[in-house]
C-alpha cells in the first residue's frame, strides 16, 4: 500500500470559490498540459481536505482540440507503475478508442504511451493520472510515442475551476507551491483574508 499524502485547505478569505490542486512538471515540455487534478468548492471560514497516494495511471479522453478550458473526463484509466506496467498502446478499434497491450517497457521510471496509426488528429487526448484523477494530458496524434517521466510539483490556487479542466498554468497568478519535506505527508494551505497564501 502506497503512502497517503494530504493537503488541508482553509478558506480565510471573504470569497466563495473552488480550491484547485494541480501538478506542474518543468521537465515535461510545453506541449504537455496540466489538468485541474482536484477542485472542491469552499465558502469563507470552511476547511477542505485533499488526499491522494502515488498510484499512477494511463488516461485518455475525447476532448477535441486540447486547449485551456476544455474539461478532460477520462473515458479509460489503466493502472500503471514506473517499474512494471509502464508501457501501453493507444488505438482505435471498431470506431472506438481503447488502451491495449499494457506491459513492462524498457525504460524504468518512464510512463510510455504508443499511439498507433489509427489515431486521428485533434480528436482525443492521452496522458497520465495519479490517485484516480488525470494530472497531465497531451493531444493525441498518430504514430507518435509519448514518454512521461514524472517529477510532480504540487500547486494550489483558488477561483473558478472544474476537476479535469485543462489549465494554462502560466496565466494563474494567485497560486502557491506546496513542497513536502522528506518524511512529511500532510501540509496546510491557508488562503488569507488578503488573498495571499500561507503554506505550512
Amino acid at each position: 500500500m502506497s503512502t497517503k499524502y494530504s493537503i488541508n485547505f482553509e478558506n480565510n478569505s471573504t470569497n466563495y470559490g473552488k480550491a484547485c490542486i494541480y501538478q506542474a512538471d518543468p521537465q515535461m515540455g510545453p506541449y504537455v498540459m496540466s489538468l485541474a487534478w482536484f477542485a472542491k468548492p469552499a465558502h469563507p471560514t470552511t476547511s477542505i481536505r485533499f488526499e491522494w497516494n502515488l498510484d499512477y495511471s494511463f488516461v485518455w479522453a475525447e476532448t477535441g482540440e486540447l486547449v485551456p478550458g476544455v474539461v478532460f473526463e477520462a473515458s479509460q484509466a489503466w493502472e500503471a507503475d514506473l517499474l512494471g506496467k509502464n508501457l501501453v498502446t493507444f488505438t482505435m478499434d471498431k470506431d472506438a478508442y481503447t488502451f491495449t497491450d499494457l506491459t513492462k517497457g524498457e525504460n524504468k521510471g518512464v510512463l510510455q504511451i504508443i499511439q498507433d496509426s489509427s489515431i486521428p488528429l485533434k480528436h482525443a487526448s492521452v496522458g497520465i493520472g495519479m490517485s484516480g484523477a488525470g494530472t497531465f494530458a497531451v493531444q493525441a496524434q498518430p504514430n507518435l510515442n509519448l514518454d512521461f517521466t514524472p517529477h510532480p510539483e504540487y500547486w494550489i490556487t483558488f477561483g473558478d475551476y472544474e476537476s479535469g479542466e485543462v489549465l494554462d498554468i502560466t496565466q494563474i497568478t494567485n497560486k502557491a507551491k506546496i513542497e513536502f519535506a522528506p518524511g512529511v505527508y500532510s501540509m496546510d494551505a491557508i488562503l488569507n483574508e488578503d488573498n495571499t497564501w500561507t503554506i505550512r
